[in-house]
């Protein structure tokens, strides 16, 4: 199976985040009843595709800036 890197692709992270969303929670609760280690994880799942979504945009932002306009500018001379 090949996973690309196009958006559609990246849902593939969905499952994994949960997956250790789970699995974390699991391990740091002693007892786990349902409804509270529903939201518990629930939060963290949102809190790692926030951090996800973030850091995508700011490595985004960082390339775009990189090969788009300040190669551009540094080109022309301002003498």
């Amino acid at each position: 199976m090949r996973v690309g890197t196009d958006p559609i692709s990246m849902l593939w992270l969905l499952p994994l985040v949960a997956t250790i969303s789970i699995v974390y929670k699991s391990t740091k609760v002693g007892y786990i009843r349902p409804l509270p280690f529903a939201k518990e994880t629930a939060g963290l799942f949102g809190s790692i595709i926030v951090f996800i979504v973030v850091a995508a945009t700011i490595l985004y932002l960082l390339a775009w800036a990189v090969t788009g306009p300040v190669p551009a500018l540094l080109d022309k001379s301002t003498f």
